[in-house]
């Protein structure tokens, strides 16, 4: 089978499928003018992310820990890469706020991969849940975590403190893994999943992006790796190139092909699946919790 590469191929217009409405309703209105006026990080305002209105009138919201530049250089993401800044430890404290100020009911965390750190960022990762939890007694939680190196003593960390889900992005196909998750593994990601599920964490959850050059039969391949390493809830949404310098988009995915993937999934017994262009990790992440 030919491989498809950037210089093969003719870019396309965006469909209309990808079309992305202005967020609206009262809540959002209300939501925007806090992260405004207290600076509050949320990845859903400094990711542009598409579905940051519907999540935020059903009360979720996405926070990125540990900085804003990464160790690694993955060829699809729009963190910037080079040496992190020193670790801020108020920062459980500022993110917990951040959520009692937007009466969130439902929090996603994320981080960049911090390599650079002994722990890999998992001391952090803790003390912020436990931060969440001690001030925001009512919110539920979903923690988007790095591999950690596949280091057990790390991923350990996450499961002490208990987050309703425990999510890792496997993001794309076997075969694409080098190329667009340039210094992560396979089959490490899906060594954590399995430890994650192994050592009793309840819920746990992974996610794919479409139109890198996969193939149909390589995603379905991933489901079922992904069910055989006993994950719970999968996203599917289609990726969109942040700049030029980043990997091409080799195709849009047709509407129908997402259904047909959910289907595919559903009928595999994951427990939920969200799959359709706009889809991202976090998109609907309080259903996910039950």
């Amino acid at each position: 089978m030919e491989t498809t590469t950037a210089s093969n191929i003719l870019p396309e217009r965006k469909p209309k499928w990808l079309r992305v409405k202005l967020p609206t309703g009262k809540k959002y209105t209300e939501l925007r003018s806090l992260v405004d006026k207290y600076k509050l990080n949320t990845i859903c305002t400094s990711g542009s992310c598409p579905n940051m209105g519907e999540c935020w009138g059903e009360g979720t919201a996405t926070f990125m820990i540990l900085g804003n530049i990464c160790t690694r250089s993955c060829g699809f993401c729009g963190v910037k890469t080079g040496r992190p800044e020193t670790v801020d430890w108020d920062e459980p404290e500022k993110v917990a706020r951040s959520i009692k100020l937007m009466n969130i009911k439902h929090a996603v965390l994320t981080s960049v991969d911090r390599d650079d750190l002994k722990d890999m960022g998992s001391i952090m990762w803790a003390e912020t849940v436990k931060a969440v939890r001690r001030m925001n007694p009512n919110t539920t939680l979903e923690t988007l975590i790095p591999d950690f190196q596949g280091e057990e003593r790390h991923i350990d960390r996450i499961i002490e403190v208990a987050p309703e889900v425990v999510s890792h992005n496997i993001e794309t196909v076997r075969r694409l893994t080098r190329e667009v998750r340039i210094q992560a593994k396979y089959d490490r990601s899906m060594g954590v999943l399995k430890y994650l599920k192994s050592q009793g964490q309840r819920r746990t959850k992974s996610g794919i992006m479409l139109g890198l050059g996969e193939a149909r039969e390589e995603v379905i391949q991933t489901l079922h790796d992904l069910r055989e390493n006993d994950v719970d809830v999968v996203t599917i949404g289609q990726y969109l190139q942040p700049s030029k310098k980043h990997l091409p988009v080799q195709r849009f995915i047709n509407p129908d092909e997402f259904e047909e993937y959910k289907e595919i999934g559903l009928n595999l017994g994951f427990r939920h699946i969200e799959s359709s262009a706009l889809v991202r990790s976090s998109y609907k992440a309080q259903k996910h919790i039950n």
